[in-house]
């Protein structure tokens, strides 16, 4: 039984976990708290504000984005 590979923003979920010591919960509240901001202006935020990297800040704003407009 293999675990159905995980796709889009999501795969980087692990990674975000481990190298920021922080669960996805956290940077999903975060960016939540952001409303009214563009998405590169969040990505920008999360990289300067909080040091991640482009593409994990990338992929943490278009997971959440993309969860907050499916509601």
């Amino acid at each position: 039984m293999s675990a159905e590979k995980v796709k889009g923003p999501a795969s980087y979920f692990p990674s975000i976990e481990k190298t920021y010591g922080q669960p996805i919960t956290h940077w999903t509240a975060l960016i939540q708290g952001r409303t009214g901001t563009k998405h590169m202006e969040i990505v920008n935020w999360l990289k300067s504000e909080h040091g991640l990297g482009h593409g994990h800040a990338n992929a943490l704003v278009a997971h959440t984005l993309a969860e907050k407009t499916d509601r």
